[in-house]
This record gives structure tokens, C-alpha cells and sequence, in this order.
């Protein structure tokens, strides 16, 4: 039974990892990391730094620095132009890496892409004024369309719109013959000319016929469909830590959980801190405990597993030799959150004794920092840091300087320690019987 298990989680894993679709979301999601990063340090200088508050914390509240006030627009313009704009970036980069899945190198791609996903969205924007009467706006796009909001249908429209061209320019069917003199970019220009269009076309016609069908547009159907039911389920903590056990069972197989899965929760978990950075820029409380700042604050610092309590427990109460030249190996990565000199060198994978609170920790880990989160001790990550910062300062930064949040997140690593540490000792037994066997023999 325990094989039929693995294989079945091995054969999933498999598939997962080799899918071209989940395979071209995960790569467009790294690749859009920067962005992200940038916007969240832009949202957390403009409240912590350059914006004058109650609290006192910002660098503007003193009058030596209140200069630093002036900066405001720099940074709120910077925030705009990545974080308001991250489904556009993301529709382009997953038609690059479909792209590249298909060895097909073609510039016009994710430009084919890009008009597609525009074509869906409503270009006149309609509200009321203060004083109740309606206006409209023509040939504007909506914030909602290209923000973290737009990531859903952003992920599919790139995925549809690329295999629709893609499959259309091998066919080689609506090439246009040009004299064998018209220079070789010309003509391919024109040989991917009628696919572009009929491609664009097609998925604008689709997004009218929906509406028409259904009396709401696409981007509508994906939101009540799919983007709230998987947020709901992503964003409430028992489908969190469910998330997270898979991950971390797959780690103990040799798989790489986190990126693995990553294709599946990182959309909603990016919208959930986006919404958190726009309540924190309006001066209201932000709501979405769990979140991707979450994750990197409490679910995987050290690493995976939080193998950073797994080294303090080998050092301090291992008597193996192997596995404390790998655990002091494993200390400068660790401080970086990196542990694959963990999880392959001791090894943890197919470790049945480390794989167990390998997979318990995080998940006790994420359930006492949501609790402390709720109850107020800590506060609600709201800013996107890089994911390889240091434990006790990715926590100060992912909430704008919050000593309550790092308290928390150093407990989260002492417990780990906990955990860890009868599995340690437990491994210190085994070796010392598999010493007295083979004496023996």
C-alpha cells in the first residue's frame, strides 16, 4: 500500500512537472517576481518612509527628514506601473515560455498574445459622480483588467491565444507566397500576418458571443467560476495547510514541491497580498492573512520544511558525525532560506524518520503565526519581499517594521527546533544500532 501510495504521488508529480501549461504559468510567475518585488518596497517606502502618519513610525514623521515627503510621487508611480500592471506582464510572459516549450521563437507572439486579452476587456468604464449623476468613459481599461484581479483570465488567455497561433503558423495553410527577392524578415512577417489576425479576431469573437450567451463578459465568468471559489478555498487556512502538505510530502519524495504547485496557488495567493498593499495604500486595515508574503514569512523560511530548526537541533544534540558536517554546510544556506543540502545531502527525502516532522512543521508553523496573526500579537503581511531574506528581517519588512510579527516568526523557528530535535535523537539510536550490527557481523 505505502508503494502504491508513492507511486501515485510520483506519477502526479511527474505529470505536473512536465505539463507544458502548468510548466509555462510557474516559469511566467518567476519571471514576473521582480515586478512584484519592486511594487511592494515602492507601497512599503510611500508608509513607512516618505508619508508623515499617526503612528510615528515613518522616517517623514521627523523633521530632518521630512523632506523625504517629496519623494511620494516617485514611488506611487513606480507602484503603479508594476503592481497595477501585472496581468498585462504576466499574459506576455506565459506566451513567451509556451512559447519556448514549443521551440517556437517568434517576436509577434506575445504581441498576438497581449491584443487577444485586450480584446476581452470592456474599453468603457461607467460609474456616478459624487453629486449621483452617470458618466462614461471610452478607450480606458479598467485597473481591474490589468492588475492582480486580471491574473486568472491573464493566465488563460496567454495559454489559449498561443496555442491557436502557434498551431496556425506550423500549419502552413495561410502563409502568404511572396518573390523568393522579398527579404527573409519581410516575408515572415507576412507568412504570420493572417494567424495574428485570425487569432485575435477569434478570441474577440468568442468574448462576444460569451456575453452574448450568458449576459456577462468572460472576465466576469472567470471571477464568480473560478477566481472566488479558488481564492476562497486557497485564502481559508484547512485548504492552505492542505496545499502545503502536499508540497512537503512531495519534497520527502525528491520532487520540488514548492515549485511544483506553485502554478496552483500562486494567482490567488499574489491577489491576496496585491488587495492587502491597495488597503494598506488607502489607509484602511488589510484582511488576507494568508498570503504570498505569508508564505515566505512562515511557511518557508529556511527552507522548506523550516530545515533552519532541523540544523540548530543537529547541531546542538547530534551525536552522527554525517549529519553534522552537513547541517554546518547547511548553515550560510539556510540563513538564505536554501536547504537542498538538507533535504538531499542528510538526505531527508525517502528519510521516513526526518520525513515526518519535515512535513508537520510548516504546517504547525503557518497554524500558530495565523493564530497570533488573528488574536493581533502579529500583524498582517502586507508587502512582497524576496523570497531568499533573512528569518527575523523578512518579517520586519513584509510588515513594514512590526516587532510583534518577528517575534512570532523567531517562535515559529524554536518550535521547529522542538519538533525536530526527539526525530534527531531518534537518528542518533538508529546509528548507534546500525554501529553494534555491523561489529556484530
Amino acid at each position: 500500500m505505502k508503494d502504491k501510495i508513492m507511486e501515485a504521488f510520483l506519477f502526479v508529480a511527474e505529470k505536473m512537472q512536465t505539463n507544458r501549461y502548468i510548466t509555462a504559468i510557474k516559469n511566467g510567475f518567476t519571471a514576473l517576481l521582480p515586478i512584484t518585488i519592486c511594487g511592494a518596497f515602492c507601497t512599503l517606502f510611500v508608509n513607512v518612509i516618505c508619508t508623515p502618519n499617526a503612528n510615528g513610525i515613518s522616517l517623514a514623521n521627523f523633521e530632518m527628514f521630512a523632506w523625504l515627503e517629496n519623494l511620494n510621487p516617485m514611488f506611487t508611480a513606480a507602484n503603479y506601473a508594476t503592481l497595477s500592471f501585472m496581468a498585462i506582464g504576466l499574459v506576455v510572459l506565459i506566451a513567451i515560455e509556451l512559447g519556448r516549450v514549443y521551440d517556437f521563437q517568434d517576436n509577434s507572439l506575445p504581441l498576438i498574445a497581449l491584443a487577444s486579452y485586450i480584446s476581452l476587456c470592456a474599453t468603457v468604464v461607467t460609474g456616478t459622480t459624487d453629486a449621483g449623476e452617470a458618466y462614461s468613459v471610452a478607450n480606458v481599461l479598467a485597473v481591474k483588467f490589468t492588475n492582480a484581479q486580471g491574473l486568472f483570465m491573464a493566465m488563460i488567455v496567454g495559454m489559449v491565444s498561443t496555442e491557436i497561433y502557434i498551431r496556425l503558423v506550423k500549419s502552413g495553410k495561410l502563409d502568404i507566397q511572396l518573390p523568393e527577392s522579398v527579404p527573409t524578415n519581410v516575408a515572415r512577417a507576412f507568412n504570420v500576418l493572417i494567424p495574428g489576425v485570425v487569432t485575435i479576431v477569434l478570441i474577440s469573437g468568442m468574448g462576444m458571443v460569451f456575453n452574448m450567451i450568458f449576459g456577462y463578459s468572460f472576465y466576469d465568468a472567470i471571477a464568480i467560476w473560478i477566481q472566488a471559489p479558488l481564492t476562497g478555498v486557497m485564502t481559508g487556512l484547512p485548504g492552505y495547510l492542505l496545499l502545503f502538505f502536499v508540497s512537503t510530502v512531495l519534497w520527502t519524495l525528491g520532487i520540488h514541491g514548492t515549485q511544483t504547485l506553485s502554478a496552483i496557488y500562486s494567482a490567488p495567493m499574489l491577489l491576496a497580498l496585491t488587495e492587502n498593499m491597495d488597503a494598506v495604500l488607502n489607509g484602511l486595515e488589510p484582511t488576507n492573512i494568508l498570503n504570498t508574503g505569508f508564505i515566505s514569512c512562515f511557511t518557508i523560511i529556511t527552507g522548506a520544511g523550516l530545515t533552519g530548526g532541523l540544523i540548530i537541533s543537529i547541531l546542538l544534540f547530534s551525536k552522527r558525525d554525517d549529519y553534522r558536517t552537513i547541517a554546518k554546510l547547511s548553515v550560510a544556506p539556510g540563513i538564505f532560506n536554501i536547504n537542498e543540502t538538507m533535504t538531499f545531502g542528510l538526505p531527508i527525502v525517502l528519510n521516513p524518520i526526518l520525513a515526518i516532522p519535515f512535513v508537520l512543521v510548516p504546517a504547525i508553523s503557518a497554524t500558530f503565526a495565523y493564530f497570533m496573526t488573528t488574536i493581533g500579537f502579529a500583524h498582517v503581511v502586507c508587502y512582497q519581499i524576496p523570497w531568499t531574506t533573512p528569518t527575523l528581517l523578512s518579517a520586519f519588512l513584509a510588515t513594514g517594521g512590526h516587532v510583534g510579527t518577528m517575534i512570532t516568526q523567531g517562535i515559529c523557528v524554536l518550535m521547529s527546533v522542538l519538533i525536530y530535535t526527539p526525530f534527531v535523537m531518534i537518528a542518533n539510536k538508529q546509528a548507534a544500532e546500525e554501529a553494534a550490527n555491523n561489529q556484530a557481523a
